[in-house]
């Protein structure tokens, strides 16, 4: 019966707001979770600043207020505490969630500066050989490669294995930190239940016991990994205390697992949907790179950000008063027309890499080389193993969240290079 209420509330509240503007986001259809960029269309065309009656905020689609929103951190705040709407009750809060994530500078300037010497290009490119040696040890596990689902045997588990090796745990234990990384993940989505955040809560808890014990030893005794190299920093007399560091590794569990599985997951759906891209990738494997950024725009792991306006303002004229919250569609802003052409058509040549899939400014991806070099080593592994591969299933379904855009399964038939 709560189920029926909840959505007679919900459908009365979108017929207000198509009355008002044209136009609806119904963030509870299943449609829209399979494909939402038609309603982003719809949405950018009639009602580019639109105001969500479901999530309380205004939906930003068009890519130029997304960008100069994502770059303006004096004027929106990523702080939940900063808002007025019923997001701050679902948002991490207290000091214990306070990530970087959900921080504004001078906190998140301390925090990032701290953990960059963790990400740098020439630490992230060291890791080439190693990423490349878990995929290929990903591919010779695959059993029957006429029918195995791509999910589960690469997008899920590389990633994941990636960043527990860097921070140094060991295999027995990856499993775990899957489990505790989809939980977690769910936080991040307005729609998350009351059941949701218990478990999420208790996948904390395990976290974190978890990793206790190791962050006192790596500080006694520094190894070659993540852990061992937060222990040990320091930015002009200050380090991360052991709450800091409880909460930068478990954002980087999440943000390092999560993300880049889409990424492969919904890259390798879009390229099998489109046989003569993926075959100019086999014909010059140079391409990968550059397929790799065209495949964060088309379909973009992470669709949405959450922003606070930290006075009243306008965006595109539109009056915004302080504390609203803005949702920046970062799938609808990289597939604005007016900053690619020909958005909705995928294009592994396109040469740019003007997309906001990683956000922009100061909260800009911190991992975003080491998610493009998973991506690269995913895509030109499966090429080179296989000579051809295809979908079983032409319409894979989709996990039903916002934020975070990733596919349950993605069943495939390849056949082996001979």
């Amino acid at each position: 019966m709560r189920r029926i209420l909840r959505a007679v509330a919900a459908g009365a509240l979108l017929t207000r707001e198509r009355w008002r503007s044209g136009v609806a986001y119904n963030l509870l259809s299943a449609r829209v979770a399979q494909d939402p960029y038609p309603t982003f269309a719809r949405l950018r065309a009639r009602d580019p600043v639109h105001r969500s009656l479901l999530l309380k905020g205004w939906l930003l689609t068009r890519y130029e207020d997304v960008d100069a929103v994502l770059r303006d951190h004096r004027r929106f705040s990523s702080d939940p505490l900063r808002r007025n709407s019923g997001h701050r009750r679902s948002a991490p809060l207290t000091p214990d969630e306070a990530t970087m994530l959900f921080l504004d500078p001078p906190d998140h300037t301390r925090l990032r500066s701290l953990v960059n010497r963790a990400f740098t290009r020439t630490a992230i490119n060291a890791l080439e050989a190693r990423i490349r040696g878990i995929m290929e040890a990903l591919l010779d596990d695959v059993d029957d490669p006429a029918s195995f689902d791509l999910m589960k045997t690469v997008a899920g588990p590389l990633p994941v294995t990636v960043i527990a090796e860097m921070l140094g745990v060991p295999p027995r234990d990856r499993p775990r930190f899957k489990t505790w990384s989809d939980q977690r993940a769910r936080l991040l989505e307005p729609t998350v239940s009351a059941r949701e955040r218990e478990v999420a809560a208790q996948a904390t808890r395990s976290l974190e016991d978890y990793l206790l014990p190791i962050i006192k030893a790596r500080r006694a005794e520094p190894r070659d990994d993540i852990i061992s190299v937060l222990a040990q920093a320091e930015e002009e007399g200050d380090a991360l205390s052991e709450r800091e560091m409880l909460n930068m590794l478990r954002l980087l569990l999440v943000a390092g697992n999560e993300t880049t599985t889409n990424l492969i997951g919904n890259g390798m759906l879009a390229l099998l949907r489109h046989p003569e891209q993926l075959d100019a990738l086999r014909r010059d494997p140079g391409l990968i790179p550059r397929a790799v950024e065209e495949l964060l725009r088309y379909d973009s792991p992470v669709q949405a950000g959450l922003r606070a306006a930290l006075d009243d303002c306008e965006v595109n004229g539109v009056p915004v008063r302080r504390g609203e919250d803005l949702i920046l569609l970062i799938g609808a802003a990289n597939r604005d027309p007016e900053a690619f052409a020909q958005p909705d058509r995928l294009d592994v040549e396109r040469d740019e890499r003007s997309h906001v899939a990683f956000g922009r400014g100061i909260h800009h991806c911190l991992g975003a080389p080491l998610a493009r070099l998973e991506g690269r080593i995913a895509i030109e592994a499966l090429l080179t193993r296989y000579s051809s591969l295809r979908l079983l299933d032409e319409r894979p379904l989709f996990h039903h969240s916002i934020v975070l855009r990733g596919l349950k399964r993605l069943p495939v038939a390849a056949r082996r290079v001979v």
